[in-house]
């Protein structure tokens, strides 16, 4: 991509290629360019999802090696389509079967070994495979449906944006849906304005964007955040009232966000919503602990709860450990290990939880105790009361009267109640139609007193029977 990667395109991070695609119309494929993975991941960290597939170019010569691992745990993790390319093939050290090994190994089995993630062989030299790495995008599009319409007002999302002293707020935008045009009103976050100028990524003024199009965009009064979205509305005043909503509405979202999900607070987390997973990145000072740690996390603890390990690897806490963690809402285990001063300044800042431990068995328990508050609660039925039946009164209209002496505990008026003989449960899921002590309703009854009671459905009662009062409750389960 020499040929794109001028000028402005180093800054703007993008760049587009024209081609013609498999239906023999023109298309263009846009590149994000995102050196390691950190700008990518703090984006999906605000929400933002920009990306249709995700190319990863690993070395045939270097093979995959620990940042590629991270690359990998990370774009997994985006859950879009991965596609490798193979690149310096043409190198004579280049090993392609050992980099197709190495790449099964992490979880991206090749198509060629019967796997679903393409491989293409490629050569920024010679330009080796580039032709079929593009028709293979073509493809992968066609495939998903991946559609807009230059219609449509503009849509888009910030990849990044700074105040040019010279020019103002300048925001670097990839145009995902219809079209933007210079004079259009816009709100981007908590910004708001109309297009004045529009750069491409050659930095050549143009007077329209269209979809899948990087651009440069002029003409907020703010400096939006990356991932912020932008969209064109009917006029500026109802761009600025937006634009005023949309920052009330991030200063309360900052306030919310501070609280991430935690081994502390994880089982109230589940419990608003259905997820059964707990997502974690783990770190360790050897890869003989990070084997270890490895199985025992993703061994199956019940049918419905799962630890979902999202990266493993030997060395420190990184700014990239948070930053993954922080987009997937998922917690840092570190085993003989610190994070760095960077990442726990960051860490602190987005209220991601990292736990350090010395001893195995102290992360297996913590992490027992809070997949344990995961596990749906059991039903169980709770005694809370006994009474025994010592007159039946038969009223007309009304049907049997039960004079009873409670024995033990208290029966309410909002209770199910069992009704038992000779020791056998003879009904059961009973309500009461009445409970009164003498002539007067009553909400419940206590133990050494005595009560008229009419089950509900029930005229079958006689002297001698017990009458059990309960409560159906939820109780947590353990692993």
């Amino acid at each position: 991509a020499a040929g794109e990667a001028g000028g402005i395109t180093q800054h703007i991070g993008a760049y587009t290629v024209s081609l013609t695609g498999s239906d023999g119309k023109p298309k263009r494929v846009t590149f994000l360019d995102t050196p390691g993975h950190q700008a990518f991941t703090a984006m999906r960290a605000r929400g933002a999802n920009v990306t249709d597939v995700v190319v990863l170019v690993v070395a045939a010569d270097d093979g995959v090696m620990p940042q590629t691992v991270e690359s990998i745990d990370h774009a997994k993790a985006a859950g879009v389509p991965i596609v490798v390319a193979l690149n310096k093939i043409d190198k004579p050290e280049a090993n392609a079967n050992k980099v197709l090994g190495q790449l099964a190994e992490n979880g991206l089995n090749p198509a060629e070994w019967g796997g679903d993630v393409e491989v293409v062989r490629t050569s920024a030299t010679t330009g080796q495979g580039v032709k079929e790495l593009i028709e293979y995008l073509d493809y992968t599009a066609t495939l998903r449906e991946l559609k807009a319409s230059p219609q449509l007002p503009a849509r888009g999302t910030v990849i990044e944006a700074f105040m040019d002293p010279l020019r103002g707020v300048v925001a670097r935008v990839l145009v995902q849906n219809g079209t933007l045009r210079i004079g259009d009103a816009m709100v981007c976050g908590p910004a708001s304005g109309r297009v004045r100028q529009l750069l491409d990524d050659h930095g050549r003024p143009v007077s329209e964007a269209g979809p899948a199009t990087p651009v440069e965009v002029f003409g907020l009064d703010n400096v939006p955040m990356g991932a912020d979205p932008l969209y064109v509305v009917d006029d500026l005043a109802k761009s600025k009232s937006i634009a005023e909503e949309r920052a009330h509405a991030d200063r309360e979202s900052d306030i919310a966000q501070r609280t991430k999900v935690t081994l502390e607070n994880l089982f109230d987390t589940i419990k608003r919503g259905e997820i059964k997973e707990l997502n974690m990145i783990l770190k360790a000072d050897v890869q003989g602990s990070v084997d270890v740690l490895r199985q025992t996390m993703t061994r199956e603890l019940s049918k419905e709860v799962q630890v979902r390990l999202l990266h493993a690897a030997v060395g420190g806490i990184t700014e990239s450990d948070v930053l993954l963690a922080e987009a997937s809402n998922a917690i840092i285990v570190g085993f003989c290990v610190e994070p760095d001063e960077s990442a726990r300044k960051l860490a602190e800042r987005r209220g991601v939880d990292i736990r350090l431990y010395r001893v195995i068995y102290e992360i297996t328990d913590d992490i027992h105790k809070a997949l344990t508050g995961m596990l749906a609660p059991e039903k169980q039925d709770q005694i809370i009361g006994h009474a025994e039946v010592r007159q039946v009164i038969r009223v007309s209209r009304v049907g049997s009267i039960a004079g009873c002496m409670v024995t033990d505990g208290v029966l309410q008026r909002t209770a199910k109640y069992r009704l038992i003989r000779d020791g056998a449960t003879v009904g059961e899921n009973m309500v009461l139609d009445s409970l009164r002590r003498f002539k007067e309703d009553a909400r419940e009854v206590r133990a050494g007193l005595e009560c008229g009671l009419k089950l509900a459905g029930r005229d079958d009662i006689q002297v001698g029977d017990i009458i059990a009062a309960y409560k159906t409750v939820d109780v947590a389960r353990t692993l």
